[in-house]
Formats: C-alpha cells, structure tokens, sequence
C-alpha cells in the first residue's frame, strides 16, 4: 500500500525542519571521495565491509565535535576512531588530508549553512585544523587559519565549531549537529546494564532503561502508551509497558502480557524477546528527539512482515516533526515499501581507490530493470551481493 500525502500543514513541517542535504567526504575510512545529496530519509545498501558504519560515522563525528566533554581531539580519539591515522583512507594521496564538507538546511534552503573541516596532523601526531570554514547563505562566516592561528599554532588542535565563545555567529549549526543521535540497540545490554556503568546516553543501549527514568512522567507515559499500541502489531500479547524501579532504584521495564488468567502477567526487560526490545527501543529513538537519526541495520531480530513497515513509520515521523533518518541496511524486505524513492537508495560498492557511493537513481540497470517490472528490492540488493559468495558453502571441505 502507497502511504498517503501529507497535509498541507505536515508538509509545511517537513520543509522547514533541519536536514544534513549535502555530504562531501575526502580520505575518510573507505572513501578516497564522494558526494551525496541527502534526503529526508537516507538507506545505505552494501557488501560487508564496504563502509556503511563508517559513512554514518561523519555524523556521529560531527555530533561528538560539539558534545560535552568532546570537542576534536576527544571526537578523533573516541572508539573505534583511535587516531588520524585510522581514519584516514587507505588509498589516500597527497594531499592526504581528511576532509568533511556538509550542507545542511531544508527544502526551501537546502544550502542555508555549509561546513568544511579539513584535518591533517602536526609533529606530535595530535589531529590539527588545516581549514575550517563556515558559509550562510553562501557568505563566509568563517574561515581558519586567521592571523590569530597564525600567531598561536595551539589554537588549530580545536575547532570554532566546539567552543561556545567563539561559535556565536553559528551556533544554530553547531546545535544540530549536537542534535544528531546515533542508535545500535544492543538487547543484552538492556538486560545488563551493568556492563556500561558510568556511561550516558549509550547509542548500545546500556543506559536504555535510565534514559526513559529520566524523561518526565507525562512524556513517558505518552511515549509508551504510543509505542504499546504500535508493538501490539508485533506482539499481539502485549497488553501494557510501564517503568518500574526496584528495591534500590535501579529502573525496569516491564510488560503486561494477556493469557489465560484474566489478570495477565508482568515480565520484564530480562524476558522480553531480542526483537521486542529492539522494535521498542527503535520506537522510543523515533519520538525521542528532532535531530538527525542514525540506526544501523534496524531490521535485525525482526519479522519480515514487520521490516516491511519500518519505512512507513519512519516517513510518519517525518511528516508530523520532519525529522532525518539516515539507515543502512541488508533487508530486501525494508526495501519493499512502494514509497521509497531511487534518490533515497545508496549503493557503496568496494573498488581498489576506496568504495564508491551512487545514488540508485543514477545507476542505468536498476533503471532498465525498474522498467521491465521489477521491484525496488529485486533490483538494488542483487547488487550488492559478495561476488564469490557462493564459496562460503565450501568451508570446512
């Protein structure tokens, strides 16, 4: 089933709200170069290994820029990062510097704001600012190295972008940027917190159950009351979800199932299914926030009938907040959804200079195929298929 058109009025919100519409990207992890213009929704479709965490990871990166405690020597050294060295493209040459371009606005303003961050390193190995540049409407904001650089070498191991008294003139950007939350729900987690004491806003989930403790009372309870009606599709049983906290105030989450006793029975976290607790903390992420949303690969520990749908919420999202969701994704089944658009779909494909990034709209075959009957699904995941796959069968011979 197509989904429906928008209002007038959703549309109206759509436009307006704040989106990444632009990515530029030199010597970044798999990728010696590539530009993208950015939807509303963004599904990033390839082989193991081709670069889809790593793509997703300008966006946490920029986002770990402007954090508390962050800033562009925390943000290169964070985990799985480690240094300059580790991000930069294995097929990198001179000039081998790292570089991020992004634009970022909205339908009416596609081009409002745009930053470029281009990284190289001094003598101590220490990440050091090349160039940054910030542009309004096309007019620069700023542009480092000044004379004050200049003068004081020290000043280039931090960007403008993180420091408050120097971001005035451009803060709105380095607030969405802040806005920007990265979501990989890891289930054992969620029944172990212990494993991610002393951790905050976990994107693993490991402070998932505090993290809804914190929301007040009347948006929690909305929030769940919403995500109840949504999970009963996928699990007809449930009946309920509330938040508890035990005798030491650690927080719980529990759901009241229906069956043959007419009061039903409360389980909590620890037994809830890998795919309930992903479905619900993907639904959470959703209404939790008006930034950018990044998941990796949500499809998995969930039914196919219930995948398919994925696409739908996410564009429901969007009409009533106009909030961004950039995914990647192995799902031929996600990809079923008649509403996603070929300027949505990007393929990365591997090569000997770095993976390559296309649009599924500029790819001729899919095009052709397209023509001659075939689904969005059949057409693009093919594509992305390991080239010797088959082999695998072959282990243990």
């Amino acid at each position: 089933m197509r989904r429906m058109s928008p209002s007038r009025q959703t549309r109206s919100k759509e436009a307006s709200a704040f989106r990444f519409t632009h990515l530029r990207l030199e010597n970044w992890r798999n990728f010696s170069r590539i530009e993208m213009a950015l939807r509303q929704r963004v599904f990033l479709v390839g082989p193991n290994a081709s670069g889809k965490s790593n793509l997703l990871d300008v966006f946490r990166f920029l986002a770990d820029l402007t954090s508390v405690g962050g800033g562009l020597q925390a943000a290169v050294q964070k985990k799985p990062r480690g240094n300059l060295s580790s991000l930069r493209c294995l097929a990198a040459r001179n000039p081998s510097d790292v570089v991020i371009v992004v634009r970022v606005g909205n339908d009416a303003h596609p081009s409002l704001w745009e930053y470029e961050l281009r990284l190289g390193q001094d003598r101590k190995l220490r990440p050091k600012i090349q160039r940054e540049r910030v542009l309004r409407d096309g007019k620069p904001v700023l542009d480092r190295p000044d004379q004050a650089d200049e003068k004081d070498p020290e000043r280039l191991l931090q960007t403008h972008l993180e420091q408050v008294a120097a971001n005035i003139n451009f803060r709105e950007l380095a607030s969405f940027f802040a806005s920007v939350r990265y979501l990989h729900l890891v289930p054992q987690l969620v029944r172990e917190p212990d494993r991610s004491v002393g951790r905050r806003n976990d994107p693993f989930g490991g402070d998932f159950l505090e993290q809804i403790a914190r929301t007040s009372e009347k948006k929690r309870r909305g929030r769940l009351s919403r995500i109840t009606r949504a999970l009963k599709v996928a699990v007809p049983q449930l009946k309920e979800l509330a938040l508890w906290k035990d005798e030491v105030g650690t927080p719980h989450l529990r759901g009241k199932y229906v069956h043959w006793r007419p009061q039903g029975a409360w389980q909590t976290e620890d037994h809830l299914s890998d795919g309930t607790l992903r479905l619900l903390g993907l639904m959470w992420a959703m209404l939790d926030g008006d930034g950018p949303l990044l998941l990796e690969e949500p499809e998995l520990s969930l039914h196919p009938e219930v995948v398919r749908y994925l696409p739908q919420m996410f564009a429901r999202i969007q009409r009533h907040g106009g909030r961004q969701v950039l995914l990647s994704t192995h799902s031929t089944d996600l990809l079923r959804d008649d509403g996603i658009g070929l300027d949505e779909i990007f393929l990365l494909r591997p090569q000997k200079e770095g993976t390559e990034v296309q649009a599924a709209r500029d790819i001729r075959e899919i095009a052709t195929l397209l023509q001659h009957g075939s689904t969005l699904a059949e057409t693009v995941m093919p594509l992305t298929r390991p080239k010797d796959a088959s082999q695998l069968s072959l282990f243990a011979e």
